[in-house]
């Protein structure tokens, strides 16, 4: 992973805090974050293949991990897998957003915000029916302590939830659609008649901490090894599956592409497109390649476990 072997906890948990304060403004519109239909329903199929089924009732009081604006959580609620949220996050910037999108979606009241660390949870034994989070353990510097917490904080027979979370593989896999859109971008700029994006604002300065992105991930994980962890902090019912791997790599492509164009200057046509053309591929993986396919392979690991 891009972070130093040699970064302290204390250097990783600040750098994560400064990248995603900066990042909450425009962090829902860079990753296509959706809270109508199309969230609601990458939501629920998620949790599905984490549990293996959908809950057959919803979980009462659930807590976040990492919020950032509240894709995962907030798309859940409007599924109604859940009834009320603890979201927390080290970054103020991403819980204010998920806030506002909370209050726009009419949830505002069943919501809670705070900020937290992941490995010092500030909540009492046996407080949460479900610890659920979405991208998140791979940004935490010590897993075992964290995964510990979660289990410190659910009730008997709670249950966690985590999604997104990049495997060895996939993460070894990245490099190469990153590297063939750096080699493509200009021809594709000057197909869709764009200016290359002016970079001095994502090189440090200012109040702009968009460079540290290289740096707020920690780990990328093994299916075996990440379900050992689990175990030893006290769960049992331990799942671990893979999701994304076609949609990803062009995903990946996709994402180097527009980022070295000038936002503004991006085509909508090209936007509908390739978001349409990423959920197209998702819907591949999902229908030939997940059922069939060692989780090993996949770009993501989703899983979940019981408190025994």
């Amino acid at each position: 992973m891009p972070a130093s072997p040699t970064a302290t906890s204390e250097h990783i948990r600040d750098v994560n805090e400064r990248y995603h304060d900066a990042a909450a403004a425009s962090y829902d519109s860079k990753w296509g974050i959706d809270f109508g239909d199309v969230g609601r329903d990458q939501t629920r199929q998620k949790l599905v293949k984490a549990l293996g089924e959908w809950p057959r009732r919803p979980f009462g009081d659930a807590l976040e991990i990492g919020a950032g604006t509240g894709y995962f959580s907030l798309n859940l609620m409007q599924e109604g897998a859940i009834e009320r949220l603890v979201a927390t996050d080290i970054s103020t910037g991403m819980l204010a957003s998920l806030a506002a999108t909370a209050g726009a979606l009419g949830l505002g009241e069943r919501v809670e915000t705070r900020q937290a660390d992941a490995e010092r949870l500030p909540f009492a034994d046996e407080s949460f029916d479900l610890v659920l989070g979405h991208a998140v353990l791979h940004h935490i510097p010590d897993l075992d302590q964290a995964l510990r917490e979660f289990s410190r904080v659910l009730r008997p027979g709670g249950a966690i939830v985590f999604c997104g979370e990049p495997s060895r593989y996939g993460d070894r896999l990245a490099v190469l659609p990153k590297r063939l859109g750096v080699a493509t971008a200009p021809a594709w700029r000057r197909l869709i008649g764009a200016e290359e994006r002016n970079g001095s604002h994502e090189c440090g300065g200012g109040d702009h901490d968009h460079w540290l992105e290289h740096e707020v991930d920690v780990h990328a994980f093994a299916p075996g090894p990440l379900a050992g962890s689990i175990r030893d902090a006290g769960f049992g019912e331990v799942r671990v599956r893979g999701e994304e791997l076609l949609a990803n790599v062009y995903g990946w492509w996709l994402r180097t592409l527009e980022s070295s164009a000038a936002p503004d200057e991006v085509p909508v046509g090209w936007r509908l497109f390739a978001f349409r053309s990423y959920i197209a591929l998702q819907k591949v993986d999902v229908a030939l390649l997940e059922p069939r396919l060692p989780a090993s392979l996949f770009y993501n690991l989703v899983l979940s476990a019981r408190r025994t």
